[in-house]
């Protein structure tokens, strides 16, 4: 992986290059906007951990993660970290951005403590399973949402 991958802040200053990022427009079903995204994060504070993709100066992604969080939410203490949402834009799938992102929110879960990552995604043929699958995943059975849950073991 290139030095030059960083994961940024969300900020006032750019806050519009974040809501420019697009997927394809053939998986726009498959995850929020970005937009969407930072209005969960707004509505969640302390929860959400919001962050651009950068290859040098160019915005390539984003992605939102979680820690510690009462999964089901309903005090069982089934409390989870992970990857809420990853977009890599339109012309930069491919390239390796995603892998960083998620090898990105490991180490973090990891800095925090954790042991295992989190991600939820579309079924389907058309959703990104092998991605996650080639990454480690193993599909825990449970689905959140209509989305299938994966675990990553942080070993």
């Amino acid at each position: 992986m290139t030095s030059t991958l960083r994961l940024a802040e969300v900020t006032a200053a750019n806050f519009d290059t974040a809501i420019g990022l697009k997927v394809r427009p053939d998986q726009e079903h498959l995850v929020a906007p970005v937009v969407k995204s930072l209005a969960e994060a707004y509505v969640h504070p302390g929860v959400a951990w919001p962050r651009l993709i950068f290859d040098g100066a160019r915005p390539v992604g984003f992605l939102m993660a979680f820690f510690d969080v009462d999964f089901a939410g309903d005090g069982s203490g089934d409390r989870r970290s992970g990857l809420w949402r990853l977009n890599i834009a339109a012309g930069e799938q491919g390239r390796g951005y995603g892998r960083f992102a998620v090898e990105s929110v490991a180490a973090e879960i990891r800095r925090r403590g954790g042991t295992r990552l989190t991600v939820t995604w579309h079924p389907g043929e058309d959703g990104p399973e092998r991605f996650y699958l080639r990454l480690g995943f193993r599909p825990t059975g449970e689905f959140s949402g209509g989305q299938k849950v994966g675990e990553l073991e942080l070993g």
